[in-house]
């Protein structure tokens, strides 16, 4: 089960040793692993049919002429781009500007991406106080139009807008929303202003739907290529639904260990990154992990965490606390790059292991002693690394974990693509804003 390491495909281990009470084995996994092949065998024929949008759009570019017409454009007149949006319409596009961008840092040459994905009062006065608004433009993404929160965002904008003198069509050059096409009160607040709206599937679904303009067109702003991305979720996706055996196809591999230590008991699955650029694929995966599988009493908590500063927050816990938790450690193959460690500034014998090393190689052997030591602890873990890290491997990590859901969710025998608990929180919410019970 276990790919080239030199690859750039998701390359996983199998689980390494059993729970410590005993009840997730190999005969688990492999039973589970057996459930997959026909699992495999229908998203073939969707693939086949194009019945699923998921599986076409990693083969498409017509869509790519429109959004790369809009990206020229907002690139050749904003200096910083903020994205309005929250969860599916913003954590991919984020784990795709990690690539190009830092806190300290943006794409060469590119306007900055920002995001305001969450609502805060304090935290939203703050941004529009220290907007530079002649020199910025708007991405305004919601799926079926009616996000209360986007919805607030775009209107503080638009009034920040109006304060600062602009009229109606100059304030509709400022913002591009995307939207499903129907009538809907975002679509309406675009078509007032004049705004460019590019439309959004409606038949995929928010967190499914990274490699759409959701994903594309923030990319193409960031100067990176949207075909790459686009042919790493189709080499990934071929790979699965064209392997002889489930455990040749990765996301398989991925589902069959996750349900069979779900079986077992264990509740919490843990992604634990090593590197920064991996921070916001994980909120995205936890999201798709939890929105898609969580349903009936079933589906595990994801877990996020980031390496190596999350060893100093987290670990005891994960080694010394309940037995109750699947690990997935993944490292972007640090070793041998970054800055090297003079040897003079690590001359105190304390500091020898040190002298000489790269920073990559420190993360890469932290990333292993985590690993091996969670093992030492008797706790299952899968291992995936991650060789070149780009549009190509991450539009094929992208696919990857929508399959492994997609699989896990039929293992379960859930609905993926709904979501129907949170619906009551929406219409209790607008229910109180609208009595002002709140």
């Amino acid at each position: 089960m276990e790919q080239t390491p030199g690859s750039t495909e998701p390359s996983f281990v199998q689980a390494i040793g059993e729970c410590a009470n005993g009840k997730l084995a190999s005969g688990d996994i492999a039973r589970r692993l057996s459930e997959t092949r026909a699992v495999l065998a229908r998203l073939g024929d969707q693939v086949r049919d194009g019945s699923l949008p998921h599986f076409t759009i990693p083969y498409r570019t017509d869509d790519l002429i429109e959004q790369a017409q809009v990206a020229r454009a907002i690139v050749s007149t904003a200096e910083q781009v903020v994205l309005l949006g929250t969860g599916g319409s913003s954590l991919g596009p984020q784990a795709i500007a990690q690539l190009v961008q830092t806190p300290f840092s943006g794409a060469p040459g590119r306007p900055r991406l920002g995001f305001l994905d969450n609502l805060d009062p304090a935290g939203l006065a703050a941004a529009m106080n220290a907007s530079d608004l002649p020199n910025m433009h708007f991405l305004v993404a919601s799926k079926s139009g009616t996000t209360a929160e986007t919805i607030a965002q775009l209107l503080v904008v638009i009034d920040a807008l109006e304060d600062a003198g602009y009229r109606r069509d100059a304030i509709g050059r400022h913002f591009t929303v995307v939207t499903e096409p129907k009538d809907s009160l975002l679509r309406q607040i675009g078509q007032h202003f004049g705004a460019r709206i590019i439309d959004h599937d409606p038949n995929l679904g928010g967190r499914y739907a990274v490699l759409s303009v959701i994903g594309m067109l923030p990319a193409m702003i960031l100067g990176l290529d949207p075909i790459a991305f686009r042919r790493g979720a189709a080499r990934v996706l071929e790979q699965n639904i064209n392997a002889a055996n489930p455990a040749d196809a990765p996301a398989a591999v991925g589902a069959a260990i996750s349900v069979a230590a779900s079986d077992c008991g264990l509740s919490q699955t843990v992604m634990l990154g090593y590197g920064d650029r991996l921070e916001k694929l994980a909120a995205w995966w936890r999201q798709l992990w939890a929105e898609s599988l969580g349903k009936q009493g079933k589906g595990t908590t994801p877990i996020t965490a980031i390496g190596p500063v999350d060893q100093h927050s987290q670990l005891q816990l994960y080694l010394d606390g309940p037995d109750d938790k699947l690990f997935t450690v993944i490292d972007l193959a640090t070793k041998g790059r970054g800055t090297v460690i003079r040897p003079d500034l690590a001359d105190d014998p304390s500091l020898s292991f040190l002298a000489g090393r790269r920073i990559g190689d420190v993360v890469a052997a932290q990333a292993r002693a985590t690993g091996d030591t969670l093992v030492q602890f008797n706790r299952p873990v899968r291992r995936l690394t991650i060789p070149r890290y780009d549009e190509e491997a991450l539009g094929g990590l992208f696919m990857h974990f929508t399959l492994e859901t997609l699989i896990a969710a039929d293992l379960l025998g859930v609905d993926p693509f709904d979501q129907p608990a949170v619906e009551n929180g929406k219409q209790l919410t607008r229910q109180y804003l609208a009595t002002g019970s709140y």
